[in-house]
């Protein structure tokens, strides 16, 4: 059964256009402020985003920073990324978005968000939300104390500026022969890791690295941080901490994929920089 498009393919060429306009007047490292909300990977469970909102407010009187991973796995890919695009333009000093790996090409090939715009929409729209992908900033700092990312932290990160000099749109098909394709590939893909010591394969990628708790802590003195936050991996409670609080993972996808109990969550920053957490509760069942 073919989906009904949320918009026609006209507008949504002209959203595309105007997001990667606003996409490239900011850094790849945006610098914002508190009292803001952030939100781990959404895959596509456009209901779910639709209750952040409700939870959290809805821009512009809440500022969201979105962590990546908003396409693949479920069947509404499409709305997720064209309302979170459509806030972008209407309010862009309120909603900010980074790269998940599932913004790449290589990735929303394989996991449903190419299939999903081919039944609804035709392979130049899968291609036209890549373009916009492309265009996206791939960290963050918060107070210019909290380091979030989509991944995690790289060997070749050695100063901040090392992030503000990648220039974009980074494309997907390029990315592997950019010389910073280490550092990129490790800020989409890295994972923590409570046993690791220093850094590690990371195997169950297949790509990039695993970092352990003496990096994080290196790292944070380095460059005078609180904390890191990222996403990218599926935590039953939403969000998980590690390192004695150091890291924290959130998730906010709730009953991932329909195949999981899992429930998801949103980081809540107030205007003093105190944290805190908004849940969206599994319903306790599969769907």
């Amino acid at each position: 059964k073919r989906q009904s498009r949320p918009i026609s393919q006209g507008c949504l060429r002209a959203l595309c256009d105007a997001a990667r306009e606003h996409l490239l007047m900011e850094s790849t490292l945006l610098e914002l402020d508190s009292p803001l909300k952030i939100c781990g990977d959404l895959h596509g469970q456009y209901s779910d985003l639709l209750k952040i909102f409700e939870k959290g407010g809805h821009p512009p009187r809440t500022k969201y920073l979105f962590l990546g991973d908003y396409v693949d796995r479920s069947e509404q890919s499409i709305e997720t990324v064209t309302l979170l695009l459509a806030y972008k333009c209407r309010y862009p000093k309120n909603v900010f978005l980074l790269r998940g790996n599932h913004e790449l090409k290589s990735v929303n090939s394989n996991y449903g968000f190419r299939k999903e715009c081919e039944r609804r929409y035709n392979t130049d729209t899968w291609d036209m939300l890549n373009d916009v992908f492309d265009c996206l900033p791939l960290c963050a700092l918060v107070n210019g104390r909290i380091f979030c990312t989509h991944g995690g932290l790289s060997p070749h990160l050695h100063h901040m500026s090392d992030i503000r000099r990648l220039r974009r749109p980074i494309l997907a098909h390029e990315m592997y022969y950019n010389s910073q394709k280490d550092l990129i590939q490790d800020l989409l893909w890295a994972d923590p890791d409570e046993g690791a010591r220093g850094w590690d394969d990371n195997d169950q990628r297949g790509c990039s690295v695993k970092f352990g708790e003496d990096v994080v802590h290196k790292f944070l003195r380095k460059h005078g941080l609180q904390m890191i936050v990222r996403a990218h991996q599926l935590v039953q409670n939403g969000y998980e901490f590690f390192f004695n609080g150091r890291l924290v993972s959130l998730f906010s996808a709730p009953d991932y994929h329909g195949t999981h109990y899992n429930h998801g969550a949103i980081m809540s920053i107030s205007a003093t920089g105190d944290t805190s957490f908004i849940t969206l509760p599994s319903k306790g069942r599969r769907h």
